[in-house]
């Protein structure tokens, strides 16, 4: 399928005066969550939670930053969460797009909003 990135705006909800981030982000959808680095952090100065271990593609544990609340918004849908810190570009994962109820189009190579429920985020809660 390739590499897909779609634009993604960041926010602190603590920091109501504070502006988004855009940011290109790479999709992953064998990530779980969203990923930021360092400087994005600082930039919507979000506070360490806690600390989690991770396992990176090479198979390597660290034990990284988990920092929120963040607001992510993408395609007009928004949703909250926590973002682990680390790596040098923003990931945006699975839960964040299942969130948001957005989908992966293979054959146009982007992100989009699921065509099944155009107008409003839907989710399965059963």
């Amino acid at each position: 399928m390739g590499i897909i990135h779609v634009e993604v705006a960041l926010s602190n909800p603590q920091k109501a005066d504070m502006r988004p981030v855009q940011v290109q982000a790479l999709v992953d959808t064998g990530a779980i969550t969203l990923c930021i680095p360092e400087h994005v952090r600082i930039q919507l100065d979000l506070q360490e939670l806690e600390r989690r271990e991770v396992t990176v593609a090479n198979g390597k544990k660290e034990v990284v930053p988990y920092v929120g609340p963040v607001k992510i918004a993408c395609l007009r849908r928004s949703c909250y969460g926590g973002a682990l810190v680390l790596g040098d570009r923003v990931l945006l994962g699975a839960v964040p797009m299942e969130d948001m109820d957005l989908v992966i189009s293979p054959t146009k190579r982007k992100v989009t909003v699921n065509p099944e429920s155009p107008n409003i985020p839907s989710a399965i809660v059963m």
